[in-house]
This record gives structure tokens, C-alpha cells and sequence, in this order.
């Protein structure tokens, strides 16, 4: 059996990452694909109740390293659950984050260095790529409005910390990007869902034609 592919959307908060992961499954089973979309932390039991100690942790919080732990432990178990089986099946998987977001998060913004968090991710989930990883970026203006009206003033743990720590978290992300442009694409993610979402079926087409 033709193994499936596996895309992820990244990007910071409030990019519109997550609408276009349900568009992006949306339309690719439209087109007849068995399609997982999932997210990270989460997409499995054991990894939606380390997102609950990640988004929601207990006083004081944690420190860089164990969030980092934390991160690799949801995601060594989602992929070894429910990514890798969804691929070896045939099916295509959408995922809302994976790896490049611990990279710019805690990589990058928290100041563990890429090297460290990649090493978590060799051991954890055997270093397992997306075939594209789609970066949606966004102005300033369009974060702001997005995230007022999706949290209405409540934010979890992480998209709570400071307008410095998110420019910081964008500036990875593009750093990422630059020094792999043949694994990522990356998307203007301003305008409308829909406008954004020509664009990103415009960067997979690639692969739905490969597919073929």
C-alpha cells in the first residue's frame, strides 16, 4: 500500500493556522482521500492530557526544559499512536502543529536551542518530518483582530506570554523556513479563510499531483 502524506500547519497565534488545517482537510476529502486531521499537543488520549498540563499547568508553571520534555513526550506518543499507523494505511494527515513549533516556541522564543529540541524529537518520535510543512504568517493587525475575537481576553499558558515572546516566536518560525525551503511553504495568511486557502491548496498541489 502507497504510504499516505503527512502536511502541518504551523505559524503563531492567531494566524488563522488552525482554520486552514480543517479547510486544508476539508478539500483533500473532497477529492476523495481518507484524510486524519489532528493537532498538537493532543490527537491522542495520552497526548491531550499532557496539552491539558501544557496549556493549563499547575501554579508557578513550568520551566523551559520540562515544557520542552512535556511537548516531545505528547508528541513521541501521538506519533507513534496515530500518525505513523494514519500514513502506513494510506491516509493523508493534517496536522495543526508538529515539530517546528517546538522549535520556534521552545527552540527559539524559550531559548533551549534548535539543537536540543531537535534531539528530543530524534529520540521521541524518530525524528519523523511532515512532507510539508505549511507557515502561515500574518500582520500584526491581523493577529490582534483574530485573537480578540477567538479568546475574548482569555488566553492559555502560552499564547498568554508577551507580545515579545510571540515576535520572537515568528521570527524562528521564518528562520526555520529560510534554511528549509523545499519542506516548507510559506503562506501570506492574511484576507479572508477562503483567500487564505487558495494560496495553501496552491502549495500542496505538488503533492496531490505526485499522488496521482
Amino acid at each position: 500500500m502507497k504510504r499516505g502524506r503527512f502536511i502541518a500547519l504551523e505559524g503563531g497565534e492567531g494566524t488563522g493556522k488552525s482554520t486552514q488545517a480543517r479547510l486544508l482537510a476539508d478539500a483533500l476529502r473532497n477529492r476523495g482521500l481518507e484524510v486524519e486531521l489532528t493537532r498538537e499537543p493532543g490527537g491522542t488520549p495520552g497526548a491531550e492530557a499532557i496539552r491539558k498540563l501544557l496549556l493549563d499547568p499547575p501554579e508557578g508553571g513550568w520551566n523551559p526544559r520540562a515544557e520542552a520534555l512535556l511537548f516531545a513526550a505528547a508528541r513521541s506518543d501521538h506519533v507513534e499512536k496515530r500518525i505513523r499507523p494514519a500514513l502506513a494505511a494510506g491516509h493523508w494527515v493534517v496536522c495543526d502543529r508538529f515539530v517546528d513549533s517546538s522549535r520556534a516556541y521552545q527552540g527559539g522564543a524559550g531559548g533551549l536551542g534548535d539543537a536540543a529540541v531537535s534531539a528530543l524529537h530524534d529520540f521521541g518520535s524518530e525524528g519523523l518530518r511532515p512532507d510539508l510543512t505549511v507557515l502561515i504568517v500574518a500582520s500584526q493587525e491581523t493577529v490582534v483582530a483574530r485573537l480578540a475575537a477567538r479568546d475574548e481576553g482569555v488566553s492559555d499558558a502560552i499564547g498568554g506570554r508577551s507580545a515579545d515572546y510571540h515576535a520572537q516566536v515568528a521570527d524562528s518560525f521564518l528562520s526555520l523556513a529560510e534554511a528549509d525551503p523545499a519542506g516548507f511553504a510559506v503562506i501570506d495568511g492574511n484576507g479572508t479563510p477562503e483567500e487564505v486557502q487558495v494560496r495553501v491548496m496552491a502549495a500542496v498541489a505538488e503533492l496531490l499531483e505526485a499522488d496521482t
